[in-house]
């Protein structure tokens, strides 16, 4: 069984361009699709879904995309959040504060704080995240405790609760996977799907179950 699933949500621009729409449109159906997305894991029993959402690499798109990406987030994310507890979810935010405005800095926490006390799904969105950065601060704090192994680098991760990757999905055709906790999916099994994000259903989330479970998995044994 999928213990923790991660999905890099990729596709929305291109999405919304086939159909002849702004980009905004893709992000924005991407958001729906996600919650759709949570809803179907859910059903599958998934303890713990990731999203990779906004990469520190994406501050480079345009100022106009960048800006409608920080609204929509702090428009919805707390909306979101209350949906998520009635269903005993609870959400975090993986990533760096730096570059986010005070004010979508604390909508996002008191997101996370509205489901704190939750104990069913894990609802993680990767925002401002970067593997590499992630990384390269927990071992900051390591070094600064005076010792850099893997077992302090790996308590010092964003949220350290959140477990290793069991299944990475990438949507759009794409195969790559673009520093997506590069320390937790180490021995993660690995899954392209051609459809943008967008068009992500609960059939392709029943497809990424069973062909987890067809994998074999031996951690280098």
């Amino acid at each position: 069984m999928i213990n923790h699933l991660g999905i890099i949500a990729d596709g929305n621009r291109r999405w919304a361009r086939e159909r002849g729409l702004p980009t905004f449109e893709g992000h924005r159906k991407g958001l729906d699709t996600l919650e759709k997305t949570v809803d179907a894991a859910i059903d599958a029993g998934i303890p713990y879904i990731t999203f990779y959402v906004f990469s520190t690499e994406n501050w480079g798109r345009s100022v106009s995309e960048v800006s409608y990406l920080m609204k929509l987030i702090g428009g919805r994310i707390l909306d979101y959040a209350k949906d998520l507890k009635k269903k005993n979810g609870r959400l975090l935010i993986l990533g760096s504060k730096d570059r986010i405005k005070p004010k979508l800095a604390s909508i996002l926490e008191k997101a996370q704080q509205i489901t704190a006390d939750c104990t069913g799904i894990v609802v993680s969105l990767c925002f401002n995240y970067g593997g590499e950065h992630e990384i390269a601060d927990a071992a900051k704090i390591a070094a600064q405790e005076g010792e850099i192994t893997p077992e302090s680098i790996r308590k010092h991760l964003y949220h350290p609760e959140v477990p290793d990757l069991d299944m990475v999905v990438r949507t759009s055709g794409e195969e790559r996977i673009s520093g997506f906790m590069l320390w937790r999916a180490s021995y993660a099994e690995f899954m392209f799907i051609k459809k943008y994000f967008p068009d992500l259903n609960e059939d392709d989330m029943r497809e990424i179950v069973k062909e987890y479970d067809s994998r074999n998995r031996r951690f280098g044994k």
